[in-house]
């Protein structure tokens, strides 16, 4: 079968197995434009309950295509479809249009402004470089997952707040509602490897000052980058990595920061960056692949090479300011010696006679 003959039989028999186990629900197709990616679902929909599921099609037919049996297929379809509608939150539809209920779970996400071009012309966001903050309300989040509503300009024009009120209370939410995390690479991959794991690789805790990179996420790791965004997070960050630091999209979910000692390249870092997302990140977990740069000193987020341009702009004006200075110390020494010179020139005056003293015409 091709695509098109399998999405037909497949909901045909999503169907019929779902009219054979009891459940009412409504079956429909539709494209689900998601930020990052776009796929053809098949959204069921039961009939007591206002929020439905979406199945990517695509996936159960690649799964198909790549010789797993039709009915094994349809099965595994079945199977999701139930622990979807069995675990959904329990959640009033009706909340979505009280906004001092929702603003309590606001949280917020960082995207690639390029990817996400279309769909952005739809959300309220901020744009931070070439990446977006965006904002979602997040119904729930445990470590079966998590059930969230991306807010789109319809939904707060119905609630009556515009965009400027949606960031501010974002920005006062998301931290509290998922903290930022800020840890270093080795204790990151302690905890990945296990304790026992990583002390028979000879993998200690280190300093912060000897850390070559930190990873920044949220709790859940469930979208994470968006801490970037967070109102004192890089000044928080400086404090950890010990100044300034470059950053690096891991992905949607994390970031890497590695500390600005002179020890590192840009282009070396963005090589990097390109090499991963190519080879190692899934397409929906994609960030960007630029690189960017916070100066601690003079609080300035930008991307990297902005910042390597700022900094020869910066040494270009201190050149200047000291030929500036030499120009002037040898044009003052010179003036000095033109006005010596000048003196030597001139005629000596003589000096006046002193008028003889008399008394009674004689000389004294």
């Amino acid at each position: 079968m091709d695509f098109e003959n399998f999405k037909e039989k497949f909901m045909e028999d999503i169907k019929e197995r779902l009219e054979d186990a009891g459940i009412d629900a409504k079956i429909t197709t539709n494209t689900v434009k998601k930020l990052n990616e776009s796929y053809e679902a098949v959204t069921i929909t039961p009939n007591d309950s206002n929020l439905g599921m979406n199945l990517p099609v695509e996936k159960f037919f690649e799964a198909y295509d790549d010789g797993r049996p039709y009915d094994e297929v349809i099965d595994k379809a079945m199977e999701v479809i139930e622990n979807g509608i069995n675990e959904r939150p329990d959640f009033n539809i009706d909340d979505l249009t009280d906004y001092s209920k929702m603003k309590e779970t606001l949280a917020m996400e960082v995207v690639s402004a390029e990817a996400n071009k279309e769909m952005l012309e739809t959300v309220p966001h901020k744009m931070m470089e070439d990446m977006a903050v965006v904002y979602r309300f997040v119904l729930s989040s445990d470590e079966d997952g998590r059930a969230s509503v991306l807010v789109t300009n319809q939904m707060i024009e119905n609630m009556g707040i515009t965009a400027e009120q949606l960031h501010a209370d974002a920005m006062e939410n998301a931290p509290q509602l998922k903290p930022a995390e800020i840890k270093g690479m080795t204790e990151v991959l302690a905890e990945l490897m296990g304790v026992e794991q990583a002390e028979m690789m000879g993998m200690v805790p280190v300093a912060p000052e000897d850390e070559q990179m930190f990873v920044a996420s949220v709790p859940d790791k469930v979208h994470g980058a968006g801490v970037i965004a967070y109102q004192d997070f890089m000044d928080q960050a400086a404090e950890r990595v010990g100044g300034d630091f470059f950053i690096l999209p891991s992905s949607i979910h994390e970031i890497l920061l590695v500390p600005d000692d002179g020890n590192v390249k840009l282009q070396d870092l963005e090589a990097m960056v390109k090499e991963v997302n190519a080879t190692q990140v899934a397409p929906q977990d994609k960030l960007t692949d630029s690189v960017y740069h916070y100066d601690s000193k003079e609080k300035i987020f930008e991307l990297g090479e902005k910042f390597v341009a700022r900094q020869a702009e910066k040494e270009a004006e201190k050149s200047a300011e000291k030929d500036t200075e030499k120009s002037d110390k040898g044009s003052l020494l010179g003036e000095l010696k033109a006005k010596k010179e000048e003196v030597k020139k001139a005629p000596k005056k003589e000096p006046a006679n002193k008028g003889t003293k008399t008394k009674g015409g004689d000389a004294l």
